[in-house]
């Protein structure tokens, strides 16, 4: 069968063909789901061609398992991700490598895992962990094989190689700066969607204020849902929530992402209080949008650059070395300073 019979048989164009197979953004949900299904029924494998004689004659392939909360379907335009991957392709091609896109619904998590290592066509691979539990890390390690490099996560006791954020310190340093400008009622607005990441800024935060002497008050404390796309209705009525009985809101608000820093500042603007004036805003992740927003976000900056090279780096010498000595990298933040925050 050909990809021309498998466009016939699902109603689309070839080149939306070609999208689901590459696991490229560009479709919806559904008709990528309709693709995969009659490709794998059909006993389709589809092989990597090159567009000419130059183009590298090896590939990576970046993994992806997508889900409601944290990793959409469309991560490509999501502004973290769209970054990372940006770097991740450029450090692929300084190498001689080409990278190959390949995306799974966590609703179909074990019949697709199998269906990709089926056809596995790369040398290599390099799977977003940002949402992903040890055990499916796991599972998706012992099915690809050991040219597997886990980015944007890391647990400890798995014995493979990953390259994630130093969370803790970059959360610490958000909290730090904020004790330091004389912020002594400080809140906490979360993910209502729990991933390692947000854990770690969790603890990096408490920390930062256990050693000045605060606490976070569960009052002071908020969840909200984790992405831009998300409406700003859900943090609004929090707040409204917590300002009826006469309350005022801390004077800082530390955010576990930018996505929910950004919804902060114009729920903020909304309900008429001033940032910074009466409640300083920090974020974390320093997306390109964080200095599009009115103010500008004070935030934790990720170096997605140096995690994409780390991470095609240790993949390729796996692959090229046969290394078998796997490596964790945490990869340390800065803190920036815009105009989100001032001094109580």
């Amino acid at each position: 069968m050909k990809m021309d019979d498998i466009a016939r048989l699902a109603g689309v164009s070839k080149s939306a063909v070609s999208l689901a197979l590459s696991g490229k953004p560009g479709i919806s949900a559904e008709t990528r789901e309709r693709v995969l299904e009659i490709a794998r029924e059909s006993g389709y494998a589809p092989k990597p061609r090159a567009a000419s004689s130059e183009l590298p004659s090896r590939s990576l392939s970046f993994l992806v398992f997508t889900n409601a909360g944290i990793v959409l379907e469309e991560y490509y335009q999501q502004p973290f991700f769209r970054e990372l991957i940006h770097y991740i392709e450029d450090r692929c091609r300084s190498k001689g490598y080409s990278l190959l896109f390949s995306t799974v619904n966590m609703n179909h998590f074990d019949r697709d895992i199998r269906s990709i290592a089926e056809i596995q066509q790369s040398d290599g691979v390099i799977l977003l962990g940002t949402n992903l539990h040890p055990h499916e890390i796991t599972e998706i390690a012992e099915r690809l094989g050991p040219q597997l490099v886990v980015l944007d996560n890391c647990f400890d006791t798995l014995p493979l190689h990953f390259v994630a954020i130093n969370n803790v310190m970059g959360a610490y340093q958000a909290g730090e700066h904020l004790c330091r400008s004389g912020h002594r009622e400080i809140g906490y607005i979360a993910s209502n969607v729990r991933i390692h990441n947000f854990d770690e800024r969790r603890e990096g935060f408490e920390q930062a204020l256990r050693d000045n002497d605060l606490t976070l008050s569960p009052e002071h404390t908020f969840a909200v849902a984790p992405t831009m796309i998300s409406s700003q209705e859900d943090l609004k009525a929090h707040l409204k929530l917590y300002l009826e009985p006469g309350r005022r809101l801390p004077t800082a608000l530390f955010c576990e992402c930018d996505y929910i820093a950004i919804r902060t500042l114009k729920t903020l603007t909304e309900l008429g209080v001033r940032v910074p004036e009466q409640v300083s805003v920090v974020g974390f992740d320093n997306i390109t949008e964080s200095q599009i927003v009115s103010p500008e976000l004070t935030t934790i900056h990720v170096e997605k650059k140096r995690m994409a090279q780390l991470a095609v780096d240790l993949v390729i010498e796996s692959i090229e070395l046969g290394e078998e000595t796997h490596t964790k990298i945490r990869v340390d933040t800065r803190f920036i300073e815009r105009s989100s925050t001032k001094k109580a």
